[in-house]
């Protein structure tokens, strides 16, 4: 009788804290982690907490124990956070959004990582820059976000665009290094109204943003990517074999700069979009998932195209698929999701986010 008194005393404080933790990852969206900066780790950690409380459910009530109220408590807020991580799109709504008349635009976001894929399926940068091209201009998109985008000669970069892409315009920040030069482009085959560069402080990171007219609608287009973990997983895998505890206080420290720095960009960014005139659509790498404050700053005011019109998994870090998404594509509430892809191309440590909007 003690034994069984111990055991259901023992699995109930486990619920409360599993449940514990996944109210926070409810509560990590709100809260800016530049003051509470641990409240971000259990909105990273939303999917497993999830399909743990789950788990925990599913046993209380084989078990006929009423504990299994605590899970489910925990659970019933997810219904309304879910869809950011995974949509299932009918027939129907997919023929519906295609039989729309307007204009329309086609989007690619894409982290290109420097063009430094390691997996084996490139002998140089060069090459995987010509297939991550080759790609682009198979997809004919009319606005190109690109982050961690590697050149070797900064002065000769125009030249390049037009060699290897066309007709496209160029916008650019590269921040110099000794073999050259990286940081994000964008580009597109409309013309460029203004544009400009917001920089972060003590950060290799950034955000552009330009303005375009199309077909009569003014808006501007911001190309951001905030601050990086810097965390090699297979470093950090290595040091779990070894039990080497400078890696994981290393790891924890680097966690911490990434968490703590990146509300103040999004902060940085979110002012100059309230004081743009225009409509803005907010594309690139927030090395952030949706239950974060980054996400939810950056929403404000705009629609999720893969909420919108996404199918399956919107996982875009492909070491960690299909629970990293971290490439989002945001759009004016006035304007319409056609379709929204991310094809699982081996060019990057991240996959492209391709959308097509109507204006």
């Amino acid at each position: 009788m003690a034994r069984n008194r111990f055991f259901g005393l023992t699995s109930r404080v486990l619920m409360l804290i599993v449940a514990g933790l996944l109210t926070l990852s409810y509560a990590s969206i709100v809260v800016n982690p530049a003051k509470v900066w641990f409240i971000s780790l259990a909105g990273i950690f939303f999917i497993p907490l999830s399909i743990l409380n789950v788990f925990l459910l599913l046993w209380a009530i084989k078990r006929r124990s009423k504990s299994f109220m605590i899970p489910l408590l925990a659970l019933l807020p997810s219904v309304f956070f879910v869809g950011r991580y995974i949509q299932f799109d009918s027939d129907e709504d997919r023929i519906a959004r295609m039989s729309h008349t307007g204009r329309t635009i086609k989007i690619i976001s894409y982290n290109v990582g420097r063009f430094a894929h390691d997996e084996g399926e490139f002998s140089s940068r060069e090459e995987c820059m010509d297939s991550v091209f080759a790609f682009i201009l198979d997809q004919d998109p009319d606005i190109i976000c690109l982050q961690e985008f590697r050149t070797s000669d900064v002065d000769r970069i125009r030249s390049l665009i037009r060699r290897r892409l066309g007709d496209y315009q160029a916008s650019y920040y590269l921040f110099p290094t000794g073999k050259g030069g990286f940081g994000n482009l964008t580009l597109s085959r409309m013309p460029v109204r203004s544009k400009g560069v917001i920089k972060f402080e003590e950060s290799a990171n950034l955000a552009l943003y330009t303005d375009y007219t199309y077909h009569g609608r003014d808006f501007r287009v911001y190309n951001c990517h905030f601050e990086s973990y810097n965390i090699s997983m297979s470093g950090l895998l290595r040091a779990m074999m070894s039990k080497d505890s400078d890696v994981f206080t290393e790891t924890g420290n680097k966690m911490k700069k990434s968490i703590t720095r990146r509300p103040k960009q999004v902060d940085q960014v979110f002012s100059d979009i309230e004081n743009c005139p225009l409509e803005s659509f907010v594309c690139g790498d927030f090395n952030d998932n949706p239950m974060s404050y980054t996400y939810y700053r950056m929403k404000k005011g705009r629609k999720d195209a893969f909420i919108e019109a996404g199918d399956g998994f919107g996982a875009t870090y492909a070491t960690m698929w299909p629970l990293l998404r971290i490439d989002y594509v945001l759009f004016p509430d006035s304007f319409q999701a056609v379709s929204h892809e991310i094809p699982r191309v081996p060019y990057s440590d991240h996959y492209p986010v391709i959308t097509e909007i109507e204006l």
